[in-house]
């Protein structure tokens, strides 16, 4: 293409933009409303949950992008310019509203931002919402020039160069939008067939069996949903690599293209296709270094950055191919302002590999030094950037599968142990390690193609542009690669811009961290909150087995015991799938060891050595706990799924032990439970029951449990803590960010407070309630 001078300006041009919200759609608004003042601006925009389009508009305009714009202007003038130049379309390229009949320019820079989406979901943001464009502009009667903002790495898997023009393949479109949306309809379909269905249930019941069947019920159709997800994401990868793509956004961008071609650029209308490369952040305007989030590149960045990528499996030699925002934007307004004729649609690479490459090793590099002068902070110190060898794609996948096989194995050693302090600790390596597979898998599988790619895309057409462009406004407006200087781009630029991101990340983070960990100080007095406390192995360092024991050493049931002893070991494997799979059943088969024993008896055991040993068995913080709540008004409640009376020890230190009793029969205990046990969801309804009929804040509420069969009635209150938590709600409390204390196991000095406290408190010891 050759061009003698070219137009900068677009005059009185009534402009669609498409992607407005997106990274270089918002460039692109600041700069239409900053360098072009007699456009008139239509936006099309996605409502969101109860923001409408316009209500997007007026947050999106308080972004950065715009900041020096609003002070040169003035925050009067602002409003005044975007009320009579900007109109908001609302809608989406899936639900199109009808178009404006006078449109003289289509920006169309709209498509999934993600590598790697499920098939369905690529093809109907990128093609069907390109095709629903070009439809919707001819039924609107207008012969707009469209400018389709497309990629680089339509090309496909290929070496040497690639040129500024009409894609050579004969993929159908329609065919293949088609054959998606019926693998996607195929995928749901088998997700539903009674096989699959029995494994998610089997799954889910094995994790979250002990906190109900509801909960249970909701993990198995989050996995169905995850499984249906997971074979489409590799249905898109595999389809888009079996015709010659990297993967399902480059095949269904390119196919986009086609659909472009087709539909508007050879039917009689104008058409520039841009296609940028790996767009990252401004050199210049609006100023150095802006960036909106998180882009292509910089997710490995900040992963080196954090220590976390020990090594890659990139080509030294490879071309890294990054171009900044601020050029992109402006080669895409300079092509707009400058049509071709119709049904000779013109193709741009604005890309550096070609004038102004950048090496795979060179950003290397780059970054390692930035690191190494600049690390971040990691604990009283700071991370230490790993050197690459670049030793090939062979020996990197057997370090991560010998990694995998080891968390395998350190997964299977937790099984075996006890829920101390060694085992949380291995659970917290095992999972760091975990994490650190799967984030050298993740990376290595969207950046593999980018990192080990062999293409020069060949950047004449978009040179010539640049070049017949204006002289007075080439430097500002221009998008000439060559003076990009990478070392002081990346140094001074880019990475600080990086880096000012994770800062402000570490800060976010920081804040939250410092919500969650609030400075002890006295609890707000009310009289409508509840403190619930569960009983085992959180007041108390024992479970139902080991208070069955405790019963027995009271002398209950003495002349049955050498040989019930034997039948308790070789039901304990039992006793333990049970536990595994519902806490309730756990209770009711071990309370049946309960039947024949006379109700006085238990009692009396109770009120003896059985009170003693409980006592030593209780932690000191909780009773501490407890007094405080009593102290702020709060309604003390202790919660067990065992029998109410083997809590009776405690039950003079709160306000009301709630509990299961057993079913009688003349004085003698049948082993059965009176009533089912109040665990799981069983528990949560309760509570939800209890404090509605006393009139108690849920939200103001606290609770306090140790075992993931807690989970669902520890949801419910507003100030939930996981005590010495098993691995599973020690998850859950981390990942909801709720309280996580250790207490420890009382002794005698713990005997002697529960003891004293109970005598502060002037109450029986013998109260229950069932």
């Amino acid at each position: 293409m050759i061009l003698q001078s070219a137009k900068s300006e677009l005059g009185e041009a009534h402009v669609l933009l498409t992607g407005a919200t997106g990274f270089v759609g918002q460039a692109v608004l600041e700069r239409l409303l900053r360098d072009h003042p007699a456009t008139h601006i239509w936006l099309l925009v996605r409502g969101k949950g109860r923001q409408s389009g316009q209500d997007r508009l007026r947050h999106l305009l308080r972004k950065p992008v715009f900041e020096r714009w609003r002070d040169e202007v003035g925050a009067e003038e602002a409003g005044r310019i975007v009320r009579e130049r900007v109109t908001v379309l609302d809608g989406s390229l899936t639900d199109l509203p009808e178009l404006p009949s006078r449109l003289d320019v289509v920006i169309h820079s709209a498509s999934t931002v993600s590598f790697d989406p499920p098939i369905h979901e690529a093809f109907d943001t990128n093609v069907n919402g390109a095709v629903n464009l070009y439809e919707a502009l001819r039924a609107a009667g207008s012969d707009p020039h469209v400018v389709h903002v497309s990629t680089c790495y339509v090309g496909g898997l290929r070496r040497g160069v690639v040129p500024e023009a009409r894609l050579g393949h004969d993929v159908d479109w329609r065919a293949e939008w088609i054959a998606a949306t019926r693998t996607h309809e195929a995928a749901e379909l088998a997700s539903r067939e009674p096989e699959t269905l029995e494994r998610f249930i089997s799954r889910a019941r094995g994790r979250h069996g002990k906190e109900g069947p509801i909960a249970a019920a909701r993990a198995s159709e989050s996995a169905r949903r995850e499984w249906v997800r997971s074979r489409l994401v590799d249905a898109g990868r595999r389809r888009a690599q079996s015709l010659g793509w990297t993967d399902v956004y480059t095949l269904t961008k390119a196919l986009a293209e086609r659909a472009a071609e087709q539909l508007w650029g050879e039917a009689g209308h104008r058409l520039s296709v841009v296609r940028p490369a790996v767009i990252e952040s401004a050199l210049e305007h609006p100023f150095p270094g802006w960036i909106d989030g998180f882009k292509v590149a910089d997710p490995l960045i900040f992963a080196y950055g954090r220590g976390e990528l020990p090594e890659f499996p990139g080509l030294p030699d490879s071309i890294l191919d990054v171009i900044p925002v601020d050029f992109v934007v402006n080669a895409i307004l300079a092509a707009a302002a400058n049509p071709g004729p119709a049904d000779e649609p013109r193709y741009f690479h604005i890309a550096s590999g070609a004038s102004n490459p950048l090496p795979f090793h060179r950003m290397y590099e780059n970054v390692r030094d930035y690191y190494t002068q600049n690390p971040l902070p990691k604990g009283d110190g700071f991370v230490k950037v790993p050197t690459w060898k670049f030793a090939g794609e062979g020996r990197f996948n057997r370090g991560l599968a010998l990694a995998k096989r080891r968390a395998d194995l350190q997964e299977a050693a937790l099984r075996l142990l006890p829920n101390n302090e060694r085992r949380h600790a291995l659970a917290a390596r095992t999972a760091k390690l975990r994490a650190g597979v799967a984030t050298l898998r993740n990376f290595t599988d969207l950046y593999r193609a980018y990192a080990r790619t062999e293409i020069v895309f060949d950047d004449r057409n978009c040179r010539a542009l640049n070049d017949a462009l204006p002289a007075g406004v080439r430097e500002d407006r221009g998008f000439d690669v060559e003076r990009i200087d990478w070392e002081e781009y990346l140094q001074k630029v880019h990475l600080p811009a990086l880096d000012e991101l994770t800062a402000a990340h570490r800060r976010r983070k920081a804040a939250a961290a410092a919500s969650r960990v609030r400075p002890k100080r006295e609890l707000p007095r009310r009289t409508d909150v509840l403190a619930v406390f569960d009983l085992e192995r959180t007041v108390v360092d024992s479970n139902i087995v080991e208070q069955y024991l405790w019963v027995r050493s009271c002398g209950v049931r003495g002349t049955a015991w050498p040989r019930e002893a034997v039948d308790l070991l070789t039901s304990v494997p039992g006793y333990l799938r049970a536990e595994k799979r519902d806490r309730g059943e756990f209770i009711r088969a071990f309370l049946r060891r309960y039947r024949g024993v006379p109700l006085t008896r238990l009692e009396s055991a109770v009120g003896r050595g059985y009170a003693d040993t409980m006592l030593r068995h209780t932690s000191a913080e909780a009773v501490a706990r407890v007094l405080e709540h009593r102290a702020a008004g709060h309604r003390t409640v202790l919660v067990t799924g065992s029998i109410a009376l083997l809590a009776a020890p405690l039950a003079g230190l709160f306000d009301e032990v709630v509990g299961s009793s057993m079913h009688t029969r003349d004085g003698t205990l049948t082993g059965y439970l009176a009533k089912p046990p109040l665990v799981d969801e069983a528990r949560a309804a309760w509570l939800e029951r209890y404090a509605e009929r006393g009139g108690y804040d849920l939200t103001a509420s606290y609770g306090y449990g140790d075992s993931h069969s807690d989970l669902s009635w520890l949801a419910l209150l507003g100030r939930p803590s996981a005590v010495n938590p098993d691995a599973e709600l020690a998850r859950e409390a981390h990942s909801r960010s709720w309280d996580v204390h250790r207490w420890r196991r009382g002794g005698a000095a713990a005997r002697r407070e529960v003891i004293a406290a109970r005598a502060a408190l002037s109450a029986p010891t013998d109260e229950t309630s069932g």
